[in-house]
């Protein structure tokens, strides 16, 4: 059975003047799923979530929320399932944590008891009647994400939810969000420029650059774009290249190092027993893998500054 797509965009496009910041996206964010939205500062993203919110309107495209076109006379019905963190929180910073929350569930019409359940999950029970304007960084983005869970959306909308913090605190936000669609059956999209951040967050991932979409699909699907090598590192480089072509395998070097294409276990293991035969020093021998970062270069464009 197949998947519905809470968010599916159609030539979405986003122009002020002359300049094109979103150019014809066709997003596809499947329920249930953490979405992480990549790319470079200034590729377009938050225009893109700002205007699936509705913040900002399309120049042209169109969007589908949980199946139903979006327009004017239903737009407000399909975003009061919708939470979101765009930017930095807003607050009242001389009232407390929770006299910030029962503002915004008085708001939203959803139940009171949603503020108790909401600061449980973001871990801020205990500084529930400390006023906002003496948190700290990291507490303040976690009182940002309690108000977009207010009233248990079905999809939430995260843009940059690391910014700023320590990596503890980075810590805390990934499993935090990590912990949504498994608990609370919340279909979270977080985007950010952190890729090692997405890495370990998402199952499906969409990669934007100057406002065109260059990959969507799932992360699995994304690392196997990467080429895993093998890398040696010997005595005798100039033998073991030698070596490594009467064995049929093509090397490259990288400093001290050559690299072989990937082969299987007891071809390695056959390999390093010749090494040995002709008292060639190996020194190391280690799995290369592109890591998230360099195949988004790959993608994005060496020259795009992160």
């Amino acid at each position: 059975m197949k998947t519905q797509n809470l968010i599916e965009t159609n030539h979405l496009t986003k122009q002020f003047g002359k300049i094109r910041c979103v150019d014809s996206l066709h997003l596809q964010v499947p329920q249930g799923a953490i979405y992480g939205f990549l790319g470079p500062n200034g590729a377009g993203k938050s225009t893109t979530l700002k205007m699936i919110l509705g913040l900002t309107r399309p120049t042209d495209g169109s969007i589908t929320l949980f199946g139903t076109p979006v327009n004017g006379q239903n737009r407000i019905r399909l975003l009061s399932q919708t939470g979101s963190l765009i930017e930095s929180p807003s607050y009242y910073g001389h009232l407390t944590g929770e006299e910030n929350l029962h503002i915004l569930q008085t708001l939203k019409g959803c139940a009171k008891a949603d503020i108790d359940k909401v600061l449980r999950i973001v871990r801020l029970e205990e500084a529930r009647k400390k006023k906002v304007s003496h948190y700290s960084l990291g507490m303040k983005q976690r009182l940002g994400l309690a108000s977009a869970l207010l009233g248990f959306p079905r999809l939430l909308i995260l843009d940059e939810p690391t910014n700023g913090l320590d990596p503890s605190g980075i810590q805390e936000m990934r499993e935090l969000i990590c912990s949504l669609p498994s608990e609370y059956g919340i279909t979270v999209v977080v985007s950010s420029h952190l890729l090692g951040e997405i890495d370990q967050m998402a199952d499906h991932v969409g990669i934007i650059r100057k406002g065109q979409l260059v990959f969507q699909d799932t992360l699995e699907t994304l690392h196997a774009h990467a080429r895993q090598q093998i890398a040696l590192r010997t005595g005798r480089p100039a033998d073991t290249l030698s070596l490594l072509r009467r064995n049929g395998l093509e090397a490259a070097k990288d400093e001290d190092y050559l690299l072989i294409p990937m082969i299987d276990d007891e071809r390695t293991a056959a390999l390093c027993r010749q090494l040995c035969e002709q008292n060639i020093p190996l020194y190391r021998i280690e799995k290369r893998e592109k890591s998230l970062e360099d195949i988004f270069l790959s993608l994005t464009g060496k020259e795009t500054s992160l």
